[in-house]
């Protein structure tokens, strides 16, 4: 029987499971061999539980991981047919014929291979099996366990009944499984964790209907493997060892907390400056604004660090008003070069492009280009940034050295999601199949690190795919969505997924990216939820200013805005935490409540940090259905006491905003500013 693997419906017959060919030995003091006609399998335990290797090892070549595991001494009892592995707290027991196992935390079963049986054999699916594919593993789902992470989703916070794909897409929207961010990393509010540490795409199905709806079954798409399954008591606890594993965020600049506004895009430096101007001579608080992509760059030669010198001959002058009106400002990059500029035949020559493994030339990325019309300009053939080759990775680090000089204070690193095809190969010797992920990390981790070494006002960028580690070059935002209703309560799931899977820092586009019909009931929706997010961004295609939707509708969200400058002293705190922790700023109610099960079905709602509890309407009408959980809550900027422990429903004015804390809590308060460099010493209490 041959192991091929279909991703709509496996035949399981056809997959030959792992059987242990020979007595399983000790390396050394920590590691266990175990023998399989897939070849050898490595096991070894650390504080971050049992770890399984196989396949030639990578030595973490990318540098996804920032801890490098203490391995503890190992000891094995037992036969071929039945070992125990014990090591600090985890023992690990291990069967033959086939290989399957039970991992257990003092004493206690962590995780097992899945026990969906057969007629006629042990097993229904294979336990443990190396296919056409990828190495395929089935783990055990309890009757009714949920599953969560696996990066930024925009369905079910739940997993469970999902296939899902850790596999970047520029996904065109927030409306089907696919997504800009990923990691191959779950959890269980049962306390196991899975991360698999791989650059390779991962498919995970997650109590899957069409193959099992009572086990987990990953396929890692790669020749090797290496995986982590541990255990913890909480879910903070869970992400906590995730983010020592791949690495904590560091704390964004304050600035970053404040407005950031943007569109695609200002046409010239006389739009950009109108609105720059009328934003502060109307009082809105805003502290950056943004050139989006073809706002500074000519869309048929970009992107070559270049001003279009047609519109900004000298961009300084320009650079110098917006400073003078107290503002930071944001530019748009991404890792291709068009064929038009003379930059790709320099690159090329040089080896610092990705190369077609046919001829051994630069590999010419073709567009597709059925999303583009009149906003979104057709795009020129490209070729892709090798950032695994060190010279073209340092060339394009120190090419951001003048625009962080000129003034520049973040960076909007668009894209990276175009290694799609296995023709493509790396300097690194990878197929574009195999890089496809981590190279959206290697991107922001150069970009990051040139904002590190230049911008004088702190590093800090956006950036759109993201996979593995890029939460230490923070932030992310979330895409294009569609600017409809669905488009904003997807952005919600997808900010909490992501925060659930290692992301602490997320912004939405407020108002929605495409579509936009001018909707002024969603654009103060939509604002007032991203008070409370990581990061405030008002972008899409047409204008976002809030008078461009109405008297009413700017009056709501200037009280929005206002809210949120006032906010800042508590979301600087609630940054900082992230970064020692890797709680994210908005936590999912499974994530923040995980002893009151009640909750965690209400995926609207979230905490923005540890206090304070938001409802986000959804729905044209203003009406909310919610769950207070188990205490008093107290209403924002009022003295109403409110019962938790129950669900309610209510109609929510176009100025008004659900928002609770907790009774007893205080959180800080600032003063009203335009912008974060204005005095913001004069702080109070709420509630006082």
């Amino acid at each position: 029987m041959g192991n091929a693997f279909s991703l709509i419906e496996p035949n399981w017959n056809d997959i030959v499971a792992a059987d242990i060919t020979a007595q399983p030995f000790l390396a050394n003091d920590t590691t266990l061999v175990v023998p399989t006609q897939y070849g050898e399998l490595k096991l070894s335990i650390s504080a971050f539980g049992m770890r399984l290797q196989a396949g030639e090892s990578q030595d973490d070549q990318f540098k996804m991981l920032c801890t490098v595991p203490q391995n503890e001494r190992l000891t094995l009892k037992g036969d071929k047919s039945h070992s125990t592995l014990t090591g600090g707290d985890y023992r690990l027991e291990l069967y033959a014929s086939p290989l399957h196992f039970k991992l257990y935390k003092n004493d206690t079963l962590v995780q097992q291979s899945a026990t969906d049986g057969h007629f006629v054999r042990q097993h229904r699916l294979p336990p443990f099996a190396k296919t056409d594919s990828g190495w395929l593993i089935s783990l055990e789902l309890n009757y009714d366990e949920a599953v969560y992470g696996l990066g930024e989703k925009w369905g079910k916070l739940d997993k469970r009944g999902q296939l899902v794909r850790s596999y970047n897409h520029d996904a065109l929207g927030v409306n089907a499984e696919k997504s800009y961010k990923n990691t191959p990393y779950a959890w269980s509010p049962e306390g196991w964790n899975l991360f698999v540490h791989t650059p390779a795409p991962v498919t995970h199905g997650v109590g899957y209907a069409l193959w099992s709806q009572r086990a987990y079954v990953c396929l890692v798409e790669d020749a090797v493997l290496d995986m982590f399954i541990y255990h913890q008591d909480s879910p903070a606890q869970s992400i906590n060892t995730y983010s020592q594993l791949t690495g904590f965020a560091p704390t964004p600049p304050t600035w970053s907390l404040g407005v950031i506004l943007s569109k695609a895009y200002y046409k010239d430096a006389e739009e950009l400056l109108s609105v720059a101007r009328e934003v502060r001579e109307k009082n809105m608080p805003c502290d950056v604004i943004t050139l989006d992509g073809r706002a500074w760059q000519d869309t048929d030669t970009r992107f070559a660090f270049e001003w279009d010198p047609t519109r900004y001959a000298d961009p300084q002058p320009v650079i110098d008003e917006l400073k003078s009106l107290g503002f930071k400002i944001c530019v748009w990059e991404y890792p291709m070069i068009s064929v038009k500029n003379p930059l790709y035949k320099k690159a090329a020559e040089k080896g610092w492009l990705i190369k077609d493994k046919r001829t051994g030339e630069a590999y010419r990325y073709e567009w597709d280009l059925s999303p583009f019309g009149e906003v979104l300009t057709p795009l020129p053939d490209s070729g892709i940034l090798d950032f695994t080759h060190p010279e073209a990775y340092e060339f394009w680090k120190t090419s951001h050295k003048p625009f962080f000089e000129l003034g520049v204070d973040m960076i909007k690193a668009d894209f990276g999601e175009q290694l799609e095809d296995d023709n493509m190969v790396s300097y690194s010797g990878d197929s574009g199949n195999r890089l496809h992920n981590v190279y959206s990390m290697l991107y922001n981790r150069c970009v990051y690190e040139a904002a590190e070494k230049y911008c004088k006002t702190g590093p800090f960028l956006f950036s759109r795919s993201a996979w593995t580690g890029s939460q230490r070059y923070p932030s992310q935002w979330g895409g294009d969505p569609q600017a409809d209703w669905h488009g904003l309560a997807a952005s919600i799931r997808g900010s909490l997924s992501w925060g659930m899977s290692g992301g602490p820092f997320f912004a939405t586009d407020i108002g929605g990216f495409y579509k936009d019909t001018r909707d002024a009931e969603l654009y103060v929706r939509w604002a007032q939820a991203s008070v409370f997010s990581a990061h405030m961004r008002l972008h899409g295609i047409g204008p976002r200013e809030p008078w461009s939707y109405g008297d009413e509708a700017s009056q709501a969200v200037f009280d929005a805005l206002k809210l949120r400058y006032r906010l800042i002293p508590y979301l600087k705190q609630t940054a900082e935490k992230a970064s020692k922790t890797g709680l994210p700023v908005q936590r999912a109610m499974a994530l923040a409540f995980p002893e009151q099960p009640v909750c965690h079905s209400f995926e609207q709602q979230f905490m923005c940090g540890d206090d304070l509890l938001v409802v986000p309407c959804v729905v044209p009408g203003g009406k909310i259905k919610y769950y207070l959980p188990e205490g008093e809550w107290v209403r924002l900027g009022t003295d109403e006491t409110v019962g938790g422990g129950q669900y309610k429903e209510e109609s929510l004015a176009l100025d008004e905003v659900a928002v609770f804390i907790r009774k007893g809590k205080q959180i800080v308060m600032g003063p009203d500013v335009q912008h974060t460099d204005m005095d913001m010493t004069n702080t109070h209490f709420w509630p006082a």
